[in-house]
């Protein structure tokens, strides 16, 4: 059963348009990548989903439901959590700060508690940082601060835009593990990933963007072998 269904969605931005009759699917359960180009409408996808921007046509249903038109805060008391391109952390917040925020759709402070203990165990370097302001962190440990800060809504599907931007080998291949954990822990995964060879190492299925429209789509492992997508994105 979908879990997340976009139905011929449209988007511009002014007359630009910025998706073209996008549809797609995320099943319970899955890995989803979503790679392209840059400003092939990737991150504009996340936005319109978790209700950043709006849709000029088109549908969005989540667990049975249409939220095409809910806003982005009813959206994350949802399920749904979004891990932006960038990290954005709260620079002059600790490590902790920033966690809380991550559950303000939550009012059990025993639950919160455990679920901070919860990513601490997930994240043994927020843990040693925990008081530490977000701003001082390396590229790696924000990002993990992001992911973490979105685990705190106990969300059913988290959204990550570009998880390994920027950062070294060493901590994309940390980051990659923390994804495959997060999956294995029950989360669903919508990933948007410029990294394409690392994106389809660990997604179910996949679906390549280009100017806003859906070019090609499968099993991530026959992708990865796919003469095209090699060429065009794996730099083979």
């Amino acid at each position: 059963m979908s879990l997340l269904e976009i139905n011929n969605l449209n988007v511009y931005y002014g007359v630009i348009q910025a998706l073209h009759d996008l549809s797609f699917h995320v099943d319970k359960g899955e890995v989803v990548a979503l790679i392209g180009a840059n400003g092939a409408g990737k991150t504009t996808t996340l936005h319109t989903i978790t209700g950043l921007i709006k849709s000029e046509s088109g549908t969005i249903n989540y667990d049975g439901k249409e939220i095409t038109h809910v806003p982005g805060h009813k959206i994350v008391s949802m399920g749904m959590a979004h891990v932006p391109e960038g990290r954005h952390v709260f620079a002059n917040l600790t490590v902790y700060q920033n966690l809380k925020l991550g559950a303000y759709t939550r009012n059990d402070s025993k639950e919160i508690a455990e679920t901070i203990e919860m990513v601490y165990q997930r994240f043994p370097r927020l843990k040693e940082r925990r008081n530490q302001f977000a701003g001082t962190l390396s590229g790696g440990e924000q990002q993990m601060l992001a992911m973490g800060r979105a685990l705190m809504s106990h969300p059913e599907i988290i959204l990550m835009d570009e998880p390994s931007m920027g950062l070294s080998p060493i901590f994309v291949n940390e980051i990659f593990d923390i994804i495959k954990e997060v999956h294995k822990s029950g989360t669903t995964v919508l990933l948007v990933e410029q990294n394409a060879k690392k994106a389809l190492s660990i997604a179910d299925r996949a679906y390549v963007l280009e100017t806003g429209k859906i070019v090609k789509e499968g099993i991530a492992a026959d992708l990865l072998n796919d003469e095209d997508i090699r060429k065009a994105y794996l730099g083979e």
